[in-house]
């Protein structure tokens, strides 16, 4: 395609010759590294990566393809989304762009505008995007307030059939945590979540009957086989910390399965000892953490003529420091909680390195949208560069990390199954019928 920085042979086997990897994706191979980037030629042969090599250790009959030293990543992973609120800001945008704000423009839309056909339309742009971008693995909230969760779920079902070759998806319900004590309610949440295999969520708060709230939902959990992604503390109150009390309820549960929390806002807003103490039982419970930096901080101390004072995200240092799993991903994308954004993780990932502090050094940051969020989605095997795997590569001019950071990599390639996709993105006017609802 034009504008991109070089030309993919058309050959069943070539080598991608004088590579610049990340050496923290890379499996069964290793070499001299200088800020966490190695060099290496990868063999390229019937879609799949046949082997990876030092540089200029391709064979010499082999058709090349020379990167110049421009790096090569695996396909990224976005591990938390929102798909079903994408891109109706222009239908009903948040006008002072606070969360309460947020809360009550989405609300309002989807009880006037959600039905399967609008979702359907919004949904795949998302992943249009995502997949020119060179995403190959999202995880989505779906709003589950009923009667929502009839209309979203079988629609997921769907998406995630005619998608699978391309993006594999997983679905959480984001249901209201105050109706898992009304079993005539979360017993029907449960159920259609177990139908079409998704995960229990939804986002904590202070609530009365917080503890049992909790027990219940990870009995369910168990009960019926599903894994929990749930939103926390996405707030500056330093009064609200459940992520404390997940900790908790996971080990007083024995729950075996897989628990994510997302946000974790309050966290950061905490005394140096309660901050220790809670991290150190995040780290025993063996939860996972995703930090959602473009919308934390677009949402976060955000007050009406006055500037921000802290950044909004979570101690995710910290964190990594205890040995919690931690990632980034995007979050809302162009609706009343975000205002932008374009499901490129390059652009989470360029945004994370600077607001979360992620560099100086940079060795191993860019797990946190590739190998780390594929681990804890279950799947490790994306995210990752090795032989025999599928050749799902992003590939950038860029050859340093200055390079990279600096740019939008717009002109970068993205293979799939070792041949370059049409990285056109869709335009914006295909949307323009849903928003003169």
């Amino acid at each position: 395609m034009a504008g991109e920085f070089m030309t993919l042979p058309n050959a069943r086997r070539f080598a991608l010759t004088d590579a610049t990897l990340p050496a923290v994706l890379v499996k069964g191979f290793s070499g001299p590294a200088r800020e966490g980037l190695i060099q290496a030629d990868i063999v390229i042969a019937d879609g799949r990566i046949e082997r990876i090599l030092p540089a200029g250790a391709a064979p010499a009959d082999i058709v090349k393809a020379d990167m110049r030293g421009g790096m090569a990543w695996p396909c990224f992973v976005d591990m938390h989304t929102h798909l079903d609120k994408a891109h109706f800001w222009d239908r009903r945008p948040n006008p002072d762009g606070t969360f309460m704000g947020a809360l009550e423009n989405v609300r309002a839309d989807r009880i006037a505008n959600w039905s399967a056909e609008d979702i359907r339309a919004r949904f795949e742009f998302s992943l249009k995007s995502a997949y020119a971008h060179g995403t190959r693995l999202i995880r989505t909230h779906l709003d589950s307030i009923p009667p929502q969760p009839d209309i979203s779920f079988p629609l997921f079902a769907e998406l995630r059939e005619e998608w699978k070759d391309r993006i594999a998806l997983q679905a959480v319900a984001l249901l209201p945590l105050e109706c898992v004590l009304e079993p005539e309610i979360f017993d029907g949440i449960v159920a259609t979540t177990k139908r079409y295999g998704g995960l229990l969520g939804g986002a904590t708060r202070i609530l009365p009957d917080f503890e049992r709230i909790l027990d219940t939902l990870f009995r369910a959990a168990a009960d019926n086989g599903l894994d929990i992604d749930l939103h926390a503390d996405e707030t500056e109150d330093r009064q609200v910390l459940t992520l404390e009390a997940i900790a908790e309820a996971k080990l007083r549960n024995r729950f075996e399965g897989s628990v994510t929390v997302g946000h974790c806002c309050s966290l950061a807003r905490q005394d140096e000892e309660t901050a220790r103490r809670v991290i150190g039982k995040v780290a025993e419970a063996g939860i996972s953490v995703v930090s959602l930096p473009m919308c934390n901080m677009y949402l976060q101390d955000r007050h009406a003529g006055a500037t921000p004072r802290w950044r909004g995200v979570t101690l995710f240092h910290e964190l990594t420091a205890a040995g919690v799993k931690t990632a980034v991903a995007s979050d809302n994308t162009r609706d009343p909680f975000y205002a932008y954004g374009d499901m490129d993780p390059v652009e989470v990932f360029r945004e994370a390195v600077r607001i979360l502090h992620l560099d100086h050094r940079l060795d191993t940051s860019a797990r946190v949208v590739t190998s780390t969020p594929a681990e804890i989605l279950g799947r490790p095997e994306i995210g990752v560069i090795a032989e025999g795997a599928p050749a799902d590569l992003v590939l950038f001019s860029a050859r340093r990390w200055s390079e990279f950071l600096s740019r939008p990599q717009a002109d970068r390639i993205v293979m799939r199954n070792g041949m370059g996709i049409d990285r056109r993105l869709p335009d914006y006017r295909d949307l323009d019928p849903l928003m003169e609802k």
